[in-house]
């Protein structure tokens, strides 16, 4: 998620652009029956499958033998706004891989100062750390799922905080970008990171900074569309007349990975980059093209500006962010009319080629992707992924693949994304207010994708995918409260997803659902007003029969953020305390051993305390109980029931982790022996204004100290005692 700057506008993602008029839950969730019955035998076969880890932490107590308790083995650390990384007494982080870290020979330090000269980011980290994953190394180079002394962190570089990254700030003219170079640098520091990382035998990590296997991919990498939608009359561009590749990626968010070792980097909001000046484009444009362009946000002067660099641009570095119609062809391949199609999707990249093309995978559908999180993997059966669509008012997205693992694919790289990941269904849910849920397919042809739907006539599959968002529209997919990170419990199989927040202008009094069943005002410490859901919730799902793969589903809500001094049920309705309250759920993951952690990008509780890092060891679907909210808003009333997971307790969720000023804590991975977690923390002090950075007065100093510019970074999390990070097993 991109946390909106002081000095940028609104980003698109708060604001939404479904105006469809589906369904947000708004009838009554009905009492349902224990799902134990059904869901019991079905996920034998996911502990000892689920990438070879031989899980048990969290299976069914009725199939243990000898019970073991998986417990949080670390006292809450307290909320603060320290512009410090504050971890758990007994354990230790440090610094691995910040903004501007060489990663090859002969790249010097970096200054960051400003003066860092711009083709050096090429093989420098980048800006804004996000979703990560750590890929094990063999003692012969090759991916190994046992490997904890060495391995490839790969990780997305989401965006930038430009003030930062340039002497004073960046040069902007009449709304223009005056400095090519800068522009350059910007470019650069977007997209994905690969690098070794090593173990010393006194636990220190480090990174290596002349492997083989580092590399940058970033907005200027040649980059292949692969699936239906590739070679298509809708990607052709000046840069690729036969629509069969692009340049780049861009704000790449959360993440996924596959069973065959390769990474996916998710392009989230990459609608706010592109120019198109409406006043003057929309003229020269069809009404589908309009309608294509509003329901995916693409309109403005691009928010860095790229498009406006002035002068010689012989390679169309800056011009192809400008997705307005300036050339004379029918087709497009004389300008970059169509260029925005070719963003929005997930990007393989195979970490253990360096000299590997990364693949854009259409079959997975184009919307602004928060992730792409797999499900058990299970030889003979389809691989599932899960998608959440960041933006208030999108929806909750799953790709089958029509192909069954093999486990011989594993070693197969690409090769194996060409066979799994360009062939498959695209579904969208539809939540029913009875707890129940259909994945309902993208299909031209189906479920009113068809060329008579009068809101978009779709014209073939490839269309489908490039507007998967008006292809769930016409499906009528249920509207949810931006979906963020989504997780799959490695042994149960149910799948948790972030709502993050809601402001009361989407999240009114009267469109309160069973799914959305809050509506309330946050009032900080300020007194400031916060009205609608700002604290959001998360939300879970079980397939049905533990079939990761099936068409059906049913669901509750798992967790409610809210304030520890908030006792209303209404509205801390989870039971939060000072050792567990958070806001804005954001990133969320599994470890090996079924600990749930959950990270923040928040802004209305800030007041009290920076962004932070909880773990948990949940339930599952269908452990709470039926709950009655009670909404008010001044005299009106509307209550609301829905399905309520287990009350939460220090027992079972505490806080792990707090982070430096104004940061987002974003991105998780750790180690396959459980000894070694790694965490992103983003944008530290991003909401310095400009002035104060001009005086040389930063929000954070972190992580270099008093008076150095704040750095994005990856720290490493380790235990004193060696022992496995946030549970054991007694």
């Amino acid at each position: 998620m991109t946390h909106a700057r002081t000095d940028t506008p609104i980003e698109i993602e708060d604001i939404g652009t479904n105006s469809s008029s589906n369904e947000e839950f708004s009838h009554v969730l009905q009492a349902r029956m224990s799902r134990r019955s059904l869901l019991k035998g079905g996920f034998g076969l996911a502990a000892s499958s689920f990438m070879g880890t031989g899980l048990l932490a969290c299976a069914d107590v009725d199939t243990i033998e000898t019970p073991k308790t998986l417990q949080l083995n670390f006292t809450a650390v307290p909320k603060g706004t320290a512009d410090v990384v504050a971890v758990p007494s007994g354990y230790s982080s440090s610094v691995l891989y910040r903004l501007g870290d060489p990663i090859a020979a002969g790249v010097p330090a970096y200054r960051n100062d400003g003066t860092d000269a711009a083709a050096s980011y090429a093989q420098r980290a980048g800006d804004h750390h996000d979703g990560m994953h750590y890929f094990g190394v063999s003692a012969t180079g090759t991916y190994s799922l046992t490997a904890s002394d060495r391995g490839l962190l790969v990780m997305n570089h989401e965006a930038i905080s430009p003030l930062f990254l340039h002497p004073t700030g960046p040069t902007i003219v009449n709304n223009a970008r005056t400095v090519p170079d800068e522009v350059l640098k910007e470019m650069y520091v977007h997209g994905i990171s690969v690098i070794e990382v090593n173990r010393a035998a006194n636990g220190a990590w480090s990174y290596k900074q002349d492997s083989a296997f580092n590399r940058r991919v970033h907005t200027l990498t040649d980059t292949i569309l692969s699936g239906p939608a590739a070679r298509t009359l809708y990607m052709i561009t000046k840069y690729s007349p036969d629509g069969s590749r692009t340049r780049g990626t861009i704000n790449n968010c959360a993440n996924g990975y596959t069973p065959w070792g390769t990474y996916l980097g998710c392009e989230e909001n990459y609608a706010g980059y592109f120019r198109r000046v409406t006043a003057t484009d929309n003229a020269n444009r069809t009404p589908k093209e309009l309608t294509s362009f509003a329901r995916n946000g693409i309109a403005g002067n691009g928010r860095e500006l790229w498009a406006t660099v002035a002068g010689s641009d012989p390679d169309g570095l800056y011009a192809r962010w400008n997705t307005m119609k300036l050339g004379a062809s029918a087709d497009g391949s004389d300008d970059y009319r169509n260029v925005a199609n070719t963003y929005g999707w997930n990007v393989e990249v195979d970490p253990f080629n360096a000299t590997s093309t990364p693949k854009k995978r259409t079959a997975m559908g184009r919307f602004a992707h928060e992730g792409a999180w797999l499900g058990p993997i299970r030889a003979g059966q389809p691989l599932v992924f899960y998608m959440g669509d960041d933006s208030r008012g999108e929806y909750v997205y799953k790709y089958v693949t029509n192909a069954n693992w093999d486990p011989a694919d594993a070693t197969r790289g690409l090769a194996a994304g060409d066979k799994y990941l360009d062939d498959g269904k695209l579904y969208v849910a539809r939540f029913n207010a009875d707890g129940t849920g259909q994945w309902v397919e993208l299909r031209f042809g189906q479920n009113g994708i068809t060329a008579a739907n009068p809101a978009y006539a779709f014209a073939d599959q490839a269309d489908v995918l490039i507007n998967t968002r008006l292809a769930a529209d016409a499906a009528g997919a249920t509207k949810m409260d931006r979906p963020e990170w989504g997780a799959v419990h490695p042994t149960n199989g149910d799948v948790y997803m972030t709502m993050t927040n809601n402001s009361s202008t989407v999240r009114t009094l009267a469109s309160t659902d069973a799914a959305n069943p809050r509506f309330y005002n946050d009032k900080r410490t300020t007194g400031q007003d916060q009205r609608g859901n700002p604290n959001g919730h998360i939300i879970r799902w079980a397939e049905t029969a533990g079939n990761n793969a099936a068409t059906t589903f049913s669901w509750d809500i798992f967790l409610f953020a809210a304030r520890a001094s908030v006792t209303d049920p209404n509205i801390n309705v989870s039971g939060l305390t000072a050792a567990n309250d958070m806001s804005s759920p954001d990133g969320i993951w599994f470890s090996r051993s079924g600990v749930l952690w959950i990270q923040t990008d928040d802004g209305a509780y800030t007041d009290v305390t920076n962004c932070m890092m909880l773990a948990c060891i949940p339930g599952r679907v269908g452990d709470g109980t039926t709950k009655t909210i009670v909404n008010t808003d001044g005299a009106a009333t509307k209550s609301v029931t829905t399905k309520v997971g287990a009350q939460m307790t220090e027992a079972n969720l505490r806080r792990f982790l707090v982070g430096p000023k104004d940061c987002e804590i974003t991105g998780i991975a750790e180690t396959p022996d459980g000894k070694t977690i790694f965490v992103n923390i983003q944008h530290p002090g991003e909401d310095t204004s400009s002035a104060n950075f001009l005086a040389g007065n930063h929000n954070s100093n972190w992580p270099g100290g008093a008076g150095s510019r704040p750095r994005s970074a990856t720290i490493v999390i380790t235990r004193n005692d060696g022992g496995e990070v946030g549970a054991s097993l007694v």
